[in-house]
């Protein structure tokens, strides 16, 4: 959704647990009929793209997942693309941190983007240290011809920098050294509230690269971001009663857009 400086507005399409994750009740043809009901709570509601990526798999492998979920995630990618197409554009995230799995299910889908967690440098999270996969994910997406670009988030939720926890260092050298289409500034945790300071001083140590805010995003404050940001991606907020584990319900979809044009 394009408004004054091109600012997205993007949801995300939660997944429920994928067939082999722990707390896996749904069958995939289940889980790929919520990812569709969603897509299109979004659509209606009019926000017109979105992350998709496999939440519901926690406890998360610290990198390298089973060969099943991006062959699944690519499925739901191509299933949102065939059902929606230019109406809502997305995003591949593969939990935690399998930066390749993602790019290669970007590009069977036809994703715009990934979403990578830990690109430079290291961070300490729940499934212990997970080292930033640049090298590796840049030569793989050339190896591809991939025109995927990589959203890589700075000091990402759920962990602990390793090393430093300098801000603007850490987007200067994701997007400089580790190859960075753009980056990500959230707060530290799921559905937490971004610091505007914070996005603030990464918009003007990246200025050629796009920044988006990455979590806690509601109507009263999506307005102060869209001053300063490239864009937001609202997930919780955007779930019945605010409840991540219940469908995204349309009017907040409605809502959050209206405030995004005041």
């Amino acid at each position: 959704m394009a408004e004054q400086h091109d600012f997205r507005l993007l949801g995300v399409l939660h997944l429920p647990p994928l067939p082999s994750a722990p707390r896996a009740q749904l069958t995939f043809d289940q889980v790929v009929d919520r990812a569709l009901r969603d897509a299109e709570a979004l659509v209606r509601g009019g926000i017109g793209g979105c992350v998709i990526e496999n939440l519901g798999d926690a406890p998360f492998h610290a990198t390298v997942v089973e060969p099943h979920v991006p062959a699944m995630l690519a499925v739901v990618g191509s299933e949102v693309k065939r059902r929606f197409g230019a109406d809502l554009e997305f995003g591949i995230n593969v939990l935690r941190n399998d930066a390749e799995s993602a790019m290669g299910a970007a590009a069977a889908s036809g994703a715009r983007f990934i979403r990578v967690n830990v690109l430079t440098g290291s961070a300490w999270t729940d499934q212990g240290l997970i080292h930033g996969q640049a090298a590796s994910l840049l030569r793989y997406r050339r190896s591809l011809g991939s025109s995927v670009q990589i959203m890589a988030d700075v000091c990402v939720k759920h962990a602990v920098p390793a090393g430093g926890t300098d801000l603007v260092h850490s987007a200067v050298d994701t997007v400089g050294r580790g190859g960075a289409d753009g980056v990500i500034v959230t707060g530290k945790g799921t559905g937490l509230p971004t610091d505007l300071d914070d996005v603030q001083r990464v918009v003007e140590a990246v200025p050629n690269h796009p920044v988006w805010v990455g979590s806690g995003v509601t109507p009263s404050s999506i307005v102060a971001f869209k001053r300063i940001a490239a864009g937001a991606i609202v997930g919780t907020h955007l779930h019945r009663d605010g409840r991540i584990e219940l469908p995204i319900d349309e009017d907040r979809v409605t809502s959050m857009v209206e405030a995004a044009r005041s």
